[in-house]
């Protein structure tokens, strides 16, 4: 068997975000359908198109390490997207849908702020520098959509949740 290296484990780290990444750009236009309040509705079709670009930058990262970008299945994504389906079905046309979306939206983007970090300091280790300059980016923007993410739940959707009225 070959041995494991920190080589092994970015590579292996990259492909579970690609996946996460091109899952998550297809699930935000759904969520951004779904939601009631049209500054949520903006965040997520504007955090849709950063997505779109995290994924060109992850192309980048496996371009620089002369792999193939190539997806490996995440199931921590796959759980924490169904789950957000779950709050969907199980509050559609509540008060309490907007303070759900953001609660599902803020558990992935905490996700991704771990991966990236982790990535981005991998990245270092290996002598990746402008690799871990695109991952800093993206870590970022994930870091500036979950700070959006809260001041929206703080400012509206919580009390609406609370209050049950639209």
């Amino acid at each position: 068997m070959a041995e494991k290296t920190l080589d092994n484990l970015f590579f292996d780290t990259l492909r579970d975000m690609y996946y996460a990444e091109r899952h998550i750009a297809k699930t935000l236009p759904k969520l951004a359908d779904e939601a009631v309040s049209d500054k949520l509705v903006e965040a997520f079709l504007q955090h849709q198109k950063e997505t779109e670009q995290q994924i060109v930058r992850l192309e980048k990262v496996f371009s620089m390490i002369d792999r193939q970008p190539t997806s490996k299945r995440c199931e921590a994504i796959d759980g924490l997207l169904a789950e957000g389906d779950e709050v969907v079905e199980g509050f559609k046309g509540s008060p309490a849908l907007d303070a759900g979306l953001i609660a599902s939206a803020q558990a992935v983007e905490h996700y991704e702020i771990a991966r990236y970090g982790t990535l981005r300091i991998w990245a270092k280790m290996l002598g990746l520098n402008d690799g871990a300059n695109l991952l800093g980016e993206t870590l970022e923007e994930e870091s500036r959509t979950d700070e959006l993410l809260t001041k929206l739940a703080e400012a509206e959707a919580n009390a609406r949740a609370k209050s049950g009225s639209n």
